[in-house]
Order: C-alpha cells, then structure tokens, then sequence
C-alpha cells in the first residue's frame, strides 16, 4: 500500500505503509494524538490490529446476525448517515419503521384489523424493548395502585432464574424487585405453576421467556396464562404477561404456528422480539408490539416539534442510526413467510446433524430439546478427566468460540457448552465441529493416559491457562 505526503510528513513524497514510520510506533491508548496521519495507514494499521478479533461467522456463542446479502448490505451503507430521530426530514424511513412494527404485530396475532395500525416501536436491540415494556407495566400498575389508594412504591415482577440479563438491568434501573423462579436439574426454564405462587398484589407482570438464552427452549406461556387467569379471579387483581421472546419470536410463526403463545392468549399484553437474531439483521435491532393502546399508557408517550412536524416519541435512545430499520424491512420484502421458513428449517436441520455427531461422541449429555430455538447446550457425563471450559479453550485452537457456564440455581452444578446455529451455519461447519471436538477430546485423553498423566495433564491445562491469559481473553 502506498502513502501520499501530507503536512506532517513533508519529507516524504510516496512511500510504503509497511515502510513509513507510522508502524514504528505504538498506537495510542490514552491521550488523543498530537499530529495527524494519513487516512491510508490509519485504515491499515486498525484494520491490521483487527486481525486479532474473532471471526464471527465461527462465534457460535452469539445468536446475533453475522452475514447478510450483498444487495442489503448496499443498503446499510447508503443510510448509514441517516438519524431516525428526524422522522420529518426522513418520513420513508418512519414509513418502513411503521410498515415493520405492523408486520410484526400480525405475525404475533395483534387483535386488529387488516389495515389497522399496530402499537409498537423499533429500538436498540430487545434490551430497549424491554425497558420500554418494563415502565409501560410499573406505570400502568402505580396509576391503578393510586386510584385505588393502595400504597405504590414496592413493585415486583416474576421471571425465570434463566432470564436474559436485560431484566437485571431493568430492575435496578427502574427500582422495581426482581422475583427469580429458581432452576432445577432436568428443567431449565420457569415452571409456570412456581412462577404464579410467587405473584402478589405488587406484581407489575409475569415475563416469559420464549427462547431461553441456556438451551433455546420454549417456557409455556399458555400454562402461565391459564394459572394466572385463575389466580387473577381469585384474588381481583389482573397481574398481566409481557413475552421476552426476543430469540423464539421469529421461529414459533414459522415453525409452530399452532402453539399459542401470542396475543392469542389476553393477558399477553406486548410482546418483545430481536431482529438482529432470528430477524435475519445485523445488530443491533429490536422491537416492542403491544396488545392495543391501553396498554401503552399516554403519558410515556413525549411530542417533540424542533425537528419539524409533531411526532410523538416513545423510546430510551434519542438519535440512532437508520439503516437496521431499512435492514428488517428488507429482509421483510425479501424473504416473505416462505423464505423465513425456509432459513429456519435449514438452521433446526442442522441444529439436529450437530446434535447427533456430539452424542455419537459418547461423552456428553445433550441438555437441549429438539423444539424451540435452534441450539444445542450439551453437558459432559463424566469431569473427572476435564471440564467444558477447558473444552471450550481448546476449540479455540480451530477458530470456535463455543461458550461454556454454569446453570443459574438451583441447577449451579451443571455446566454446559452451548452452540447456536445461525443462517450462516452449514452442514458442512458442522460436521467439522463435531471432528474438532473429537480431536479435542483425544488430545485431552491422550494426556491423561500417559505415564505420570496428572501431572502431565495439569501441565497441559495450565499452558492452556497460560494462552488465555496472554491473548487477553481472562
């Protein structure tokens, strides 16, 4: 790569960036620069400490987009300079947003009519939709709390110990108590009747998770619904569901449109769902439906006019980038229900292949179900020998990243690596998988049969410690 001259290096006419001084120094890490340099070795040099990251096509921890067409990436790029906030000086971009939160609300089975405008926004990934949904809930249950003359400081919600750690964030954000349903060995989701023992006077909502983060299963809103009903007559309140299904909310349509899980069932009041994971778009986007407008409470919404007309806004971020919203939209158009069947039959086929090559293994125990999202979280039957997390260091050595952890309480015990399949996953990635996992495991045991094999195999393990901490990733 050659460098032209600037101000700051008038010595030099052309040269090399490999050959400049520009790569003779360190980068800076605390203090802006005093002198600029020129935009080719800035790119280089970035670009070239880049390297260092991991690729994500094979970061089979995130169930975040990683590939998308070359026509959408276009896209992308063209309204990468574009703010959302302006919905004046940009109303086609308001439009697809519009056209999007509609389209959802029918996937989901909204109680409107076929050309009804739907409630419902696109914000910064499912995180925002959660806080956005959470304060709907507090709001609506303090302004009934009030009426009432009942006291309102002390709200709660019920959700599962297996809960995405944006809920976390909204109960201390927004000081409302946290009631965890605790795990179990053999059940890794909320048990619906524990969670409605757990409801009281002070609850704002009961989430459900559909799509849970540790094995991609289903909780069961519709048992959840039918407690909570009963429980509702019973003691006069009307303690309602929101839907974290932020994974599952672009497989069950799809897949399993007979399970009712959606505003089909009436105290599902919104619903929560990520397009930057089975939505089919980069991060970071997500979206927040509700039932109707009485379950928005007015007084959320705020009306700003210094951008132009009146527009009514309800969300956490102010200016954020447009070209997600026009990402889904495309992806929309694009693929159509057909082609979103499609793309997730292909991801549960090969969610299965990789499921049987780890249990031909014989050493683990596949936690995960065949139903739900496509993921495959899987146990070793026996640890006297090694862990998942030091299985997990080694896949490294072939390019994986396959997270492992512990189950939250009270199933802390069990330990799993976990795998999610992706559109961009193919058969092929996954047979490969399993033949690096294999290697893996026979290096492992290969250390631990020879002689003096404790100690050579706690040598082994610490060198693998050793690289961890070196490459920054402890």
């Amino acid at each position: 790569m050659v460098v032209s001259s600037t101000a700051n290096d008038p010595g030099e006419s052309l040269h090399a960036t490999f050959g400049s001084r520009y790569v003779r120094s360190s980068l800076p890490r605390f203090k802006l620069p005093e002198n600029s340099i020129p935009r080719e070795a800035a790119y280089q040099i970035i670009s070239d400490e880049l390297m260092l990251d991991g690729n994500p096509r094979l970061n089979l921890a995130s169930f975040v987009t990683t590939w998308m067409e070359p026509e959408c990436d276009r896209l992308i790029m063209s309204a990468i300079n574009k703010n959302y906030v302006d919905m004046d000086e940009y109303p086609v971009t308001t439009e697809l947003q519009n056209r999007c939160v509609n389209m959802i609300a029918h996937l989901f089975n909204a109680p409107i009519g076929g050309k009804e405008t739907a409630v419902g926004v696109g914000t910064v990934g499912s995180s925002e939709a959660i806080m956005l949904a959470g304060l709907a809930f507090k709001r609506k249950w303090q302004n009934k709390r009030k009426a009432e003359g009942k006291p309102y400081d002390k709200p709660n919600i019920v959700v599962g110990a297996n809960l995405q750690v944006c809920w976390e964030k909204f109960a201390r954000y927004f000081e409302v108590e946290l009631k965890e349903v605790n795990l179990r060995e053999g059940l890794y989701i909320m048990d619906p009747v524990n969670a409605v023992e757990m409801v009281d006077g002070n609850t704002i909502c009961v989430v459900a998770t559909f799509g849970s983060t540790l094995t991609g299963e289903f909780e069961d809103v519709k048992k959840i619904n039918e407690l909570l009903v009963e429980k509702n007559k019973e003691t006069g309140w009307d303690t309602p569901i929101h839907v974290d299904a932020a994974s599952g909310g672009f497989i069950a349509p799809f897949l399993y449109p007979e399970l009712e899980w959606d505003f089909r069932l009436p105290l599902v009041k919104s619903i929560n769902v990520s397009g930057h994971k089975y939505g089919l778009v980069y991060a970071g986007v997500g979206w927040v439906v509700w039932r109707n407008k009485d379950d928005l409470p007015e007084e959320l919404i705020f009306h700003i006019n210094y951008l132009g007309a009146d527009q009514p806004t309800f969300t956490l971020n102010f200016s954020k980038g447009s070209s997600q919203i026009i990402a889904q939209y495309y992806q929309f158009i694009r693929l159509g229900f057909e082609g979103y069947k499609d793309i997730i039959v292909n991801c549960m086929d090969n969610a299965k292949s990789l499921r049987q090559g780890i249990e031909e293994t014989g050493k683990f125990e596949v936690l995960s179900k065949d139903s739900g999202v496509p993921v495959v979280a899987f146990a070793l039957k026996s640890t006297s020998e090694h862990t998942v997390f030091e299985i997990s260091e080694n896949m490294r050595r072939f390019g994986w990243i396959i997270p492992a952890y512990t189950m939250p309480p009270d199933a802390e015990h069990v330990a799993v690596l976990r795998v999610v399949i992706r559109e961009d996953f193919c058969r092929s990635l996954a047979e490969r998988l399993v033949s690096d996992l294999r290697k893996v495991l026979v290096d492992a045991e290969g250390v631990q049969a020879d002689d003096g094999g404790s100690e050579k195999k706690a040598k082994y393990w610490r060198r693998v410690v050793d690289r961890k901490k070196t490459s920054g990733v402890c």
